[in-house]
């Protein structure tokens, strides 16, 4: 299959990928993906095929043992330090259950994402700015969840 070439923008195309964590047993193999620059992706299947892998290895929660991962004009496989940290912003990421902070509600676990960004006062206080509280709505109805769930306990 022949993918495009790396763009700027914030697409997403994966080469090669391969994760092993152990030595020869691929979790991931010869993973190839284009996904467009705007829209929703659901990657599904049965349990143990490697979608969290696949996850882990795009936010470089663990290091893809070979391959390309393209976003932003840069490959995130090749990054290290302030250079992985500074494409890590560009790149949002709720986890499912486990690593939700339960007290909070669903709107204020989306806004953590905006944490690095902001004082230290205005996290304590949550007095989030207005620009971050709508992006984080329209980021709720992205995934169909809607203003609705927005003060619900995560």
């Amino acid at each position: 299959m022949e993918l495009p070439a790396p763009v700027g923008g914030s697409s997403l195309t994966i080469r090669n990928l391969v994760k092993e964590y152990r030595r020869g047993e691929p979790v991931l193999k010869n993973i190839n993906l284009a996904l467009p620059t705007s829209g929703v992706t659901a990657i599904i299947g049965p349990s143990g095929t490697g979608k969290s892998t696949l996850i882990r290895c795009i936010n470089r929660l663990v290091d893809p043992t070979s391959g390309e991962i393209w976003f932003g004009g840069d490959n995130l496989a090749a990054l290290s330090g302030a250079d992985l940290r500074k494409a890590r912003r560009q790149i949002g990421m709720i986890f499912q259950e486990y690593n939700l902070v339960e007290r909070l509600s669903v709107i204020e676990n989306i806004l953590t994402g905006r944490l690095g960004y902001l004082p230290f006062w205005r996290v304590w206080l949550r007095k989030f700015p207005p620009e971050d509280l709508d992006r984080a709505f329209v980021l709720l109805d992205a995934v169909g969840l809607g203003s609705d769930f927005a003060t619900r306990r995560a």
